[in-house]
């Protein structure tokens, strides 16, 4: 079995690698065409290019090639610039390409003559590089339009993180404002009975607003139960003002909650913690509280153990006047689980358990 403490989790996305080879990079290529958009003369200096590189290669093969094989070389030229410089520069080069061919390499060799198979050539050629061109350009237009409503998508989803996370932020901060004016109108009661009632809902409600700034996912993803579990007890601890408190949290499994059975979950956590660090160390300074999440019968278990006093002779938690006990035994079972607590095994102090129909997920274990 492994102890581990599990770390702050961050929150901030890194920025996508500028590697050539990614799908993301590819992406981006692609949505920034045609490329010199600005610049045109680099398309049209690219277009007379390609040409000329086209007829080259053309003319060096000559009757290398059998008949019917005029625009061989040029259907790429053509294609590769308007993929890459768009309209203009690809209707240049298909153009210089057409007139080139017609010359050198339709008959009769060496002339405009214009005759019935020479117009059927230059027909199909000028059909299939308009299709090219245009198809290339539909694909441009498309990818542009597309990458613009992906930019669109992120700044309305980074911008709804933002408001979700304010919104979070101030429902937290309000359930603790609420807290500190129950606090203030306890001062002014003469009744302890009501002075005590008084403070434990001002420090249940500051409990909800921490809870309430650790939900912030505006997607509505599951929480890690361990990773949860593990950041409440630290705040329920420090709140206490016990500095001389041991803390420590094994996760034999972890498992992931809903947001709606997160604030639950905490809430019997978080009872439990105060229970051990009020009844069981007492006016004691130290002590050792040791938190657990494992896995139970298909479902997992929260374990909350101290080294306190332990248990009082005769206790049944089914009876006990406590209302934090009474509120965790019933959001346990608001969440289809059961809260129990028992004298520890070993040595004095108390076991409180959670056990929770949640299931595993990765290794059932972590050894």
């Amino acid at each position: 079995m492994k102890r581990w403490h599990l770390p702050e989790v961050s929150h901030v996305i890194p920025e996508e690698p500028m590697n050539p080879k990614s799908p993301g990079a590819a992406r981006r290529f692609v949505s920034r065409l045609p490329l010199a958009r600005n610049r045109p003369w680099i398309g049209y200096s690219v277009a007379l290019l390609l040409t000329f590189v086209a007829w080259a290669i053309r003319y060096t093969i000559g009757d290398g090639l059998p008949p019917g094989f005029p625009y061989l070389t040029f259907f790429p030229a053509v294609i590769v610039t308007a993929f890459f410089f768009g309209v203009g520069p690809g209707t240049v080069c298909a153009v210089l390409c057409g007139m080139l061919s017609w010359f050198f390499f339709i008959a009769p060799f060496g002339s405009f003559e214009l005759h019935f198979s020479s117009a059927l050539a230059l027909g199909f050629y000028a059909f299939i590089v308009s299709v090219d061109i245009t198809l290339i350009h539909w694909m441009q237009v498309a990818n542009r339009d597309l990458d613009a409503e992906r930019r669109r998508s992120i700044a309305l989803k980074d911008n709804t993180e933002v408001l979700f996370k304010e919104l979070q932020h101030r429902v937290g901060n309000n359930l603790q404002m609420v807290g500190s004016l129950i606090s203030l109108q306890k001062n002014r009661m003469t009744d302890e009975g009501a002075r005590a009632a008084l403070d434990e809902a001002s420090r249940r409600l500051g409990l909800v607003g921490r809870i309430q700034r650790q939900l912030y996912d505006p997607a509505g993803a599951q929480v890690s139960l361990a990773a949860y579990i593990d950041q409440i007890c630290r705040d329920v601890i420090a709140a206490s003002g016990r500095t001389g408190l041991g803390y420590e949290f094994i996760a034999n499994a972890d498992t992931v909650l809903p947001p709606d059975k997160a604030i639950p979950t905490a809430l019997v956590v978080a009872e439990a913690l105060n229970n051990a660090i009020e009844h069981g160390f007492g006016s004691r300074e130290g002590g050792l509280i040791v938190v657990t999440v494992a896995p139970f019968e298909g479902g997992t278990e929260v374990i909350v153990a101290d080294d306190g006093v332990g248990l009082p002779e005769g206790f049944d938690l089914a009876r006990a006047e406590s209302l934090g006990l009474k509120i965790a035994r019933t959001l346990a079972q608001s969440l289809g689980g059961r809260f129990t607590m028992a004298a520890a095994p070993v040595g004095p102090g108390t076991v409180a358990r959670l056990e929770i129909d949640a299931p595993l997920v990765g290794p059932a274990a972590i050894d």
